[in-house]
């Protein structure tokens, strides 16, 4: 059937939809179930309602805590090459319906703007009805849209397909990659085109996984060497990565709200867990076990070599920081006392607002140095000893650093709850 005469069979279903009539043909199920909702939660079907745009700082917070950001380059590499040509654009949304990437043949990327269709923009279902993006997020699963099956009559001369990407490692929905259109340019091949590019996506997420667990089995088989008993390594998903003195399971279920010290799992019993590198370590306690980190020793000496090692009862291990979480440890081991997300965010970036990126990066370190670290407000566990090691010219404190607490320190002047 020609696009045209789709389209104009598609309004008649839609009309007949919304009149209560009986259509001259039935709407494909999954439109269907999108229309029940759009009538239910009271969407204009001809009022193009927008939320309120992201702002850019915004925007970017977003896309830089988004697990979707480490497989941009293969949906770029799936569908970018062939958009051009077809006069498609490609758009990346997160699991809340925000678009967060948008790229592809400028011309439509311009009439994309007009229809609100730009990065920061809110195309959840309940709010600009049935698309490729919000129903996709709401079905969980690959979902075309054609023509007149948007709810919402502006968007009738447009065609989109919308994958969710899911975490390999918890199922999590973690968003959506659309190929959208005009009308007269899409296939129907384009939904099982965009589908597999999505789960090429998975499939990377789920080899940079293992990569990770690997990473963590060369810090655990060591310590698990040296331990008696019984334990295992896992990553904060429950995976396994290394075990000691009994059978190994592909993967043991964390309890919510998971933290070190005695735990009780249901798969292991009462557990001591201790962080490690990119994961746990779970020793099956017995009658005396002894505390997990006692010192932290956070060498900041070297540039561009920055660590923290850990000791504990199970020995030692050291994590490699970044220069942003460098920056934000020797803030903290500077603050006994704490500090707020606000007040880190002033310190680092010279702008209080910055939490969510703030938030963001300790969320990550805390994962290597859970029960060294605590929060509410930011710091070093109180019964942890650190131990900060700079260099010895203060101008080579992390040379690069442009953080208003970094540059004071290297002039050796104080800041606000900074130690002199």
């Amino acid at each position: 059937m020609h696009p045209r005469e789709a389209t104009r069979l598609l309004k008649g279903v839609r009309a007949a939809a919304l009149a209560g009539d009986r259509p001259p043909a039935a709407p494909r199920p999954e439109i269907a179930e999108s229309w029940r909702r759009m009538l239910a939660g009271g969407v204009h079907p001809d009022r193009d309602a927008r939320s309120r745009m992201l702002s850019a700082a915004e925007t970017e917070e977003r896309r830089h805590v988004s697990p979707l950001r480490e497989v941009l380059p293969v949906l770029r590499e799936g569908l970018l090459p062939a958009l051009d040509g077809a006069l498609h654009i490609m758009v990346v949304a997160d699991a809340d319906g925000r678009l967060l990437w948008r790229e592809g043949h400028s011309s439509i990327l311009r009439k994309a703007d007009r229809l609100g269709f730009a990065v920061g923009a809110d195309w959840n279902e309940a709010v600009v009805g049935t698309n490729g993006v919000g129903t996709a997020l709401v079905a969980r699963r690959p979902v075309q849209v054609f023509s007149a099956e948007h709810f919402v009559s502006s968007h009738h001369e447009w065609t989109c397909a919308g994958a969710p990407v899911r975490d390999p490692r918890d199922g999590r929905l973690l968003g959506v990659v659309d190929v959208s259109g005009p009308l007269a340019t899409m296939h129907p091949a384009t939904l099982a085109w965009v589908s597999s590019v999505a789960r090429l996506a998975e499939r990377e997420l789920r080899i940079r996984h293992l990569e990770s667990l690997e990473r963590l089995r060369a810090v655990a088989a060591p310590l698990l060497a040296r331990l008696p008993g019984r334990a295992v390594a896992v990553d904060p998903h429950g995976w396994t990565a290394a075990v000691t003195g009994l059978a190994p399971a592909e993967r043991v279920p964390l309890p919510k709200d998971f933290a070190p010290g005695r735990v009780w799992v249901p798969q292991l019993g009462d557990c001591v867990a201790e962080p490690l590198p990119g994961g746990w370590l779970l020793r099956i306690a017995q009658e005396r076990t002894g505390p997990a980190a006692t010192r932290v020793v956070l060498d900041l000496s070297r540039a561009g070599a920055w660590s923290a090692t850990v000791y504990g009862s199970s020995g030692s291990w050291s994590q490699e920081l970044s220069p942003r979480h460098a920056e934000l440890l020797f803030l903290l081991a500077e603050s006994p006392r704490g500090r707020s997300a606000a007040e880190l965010a002033a310190e680092v970036f010279g702008d209080p607002t910055r939490t969510v990126t703030v938030r963001a990066e300790l969320s990550r370190v805390r994962r290597h140095l859970a029960g060294v670290l605590a929060h509410r407000p930011y710091r070093f566990a109180e019964d942890v000893e650190v131990e900060l090691i700079r260099p010895e010219d203060p101008a080579a404190l992390l040379p690069h650093s442009t953080a208003p607490a970094v540059v004071r320190a290297r002039l050796g002047r104080t800041g606000p709850g900074m130690i002199p």
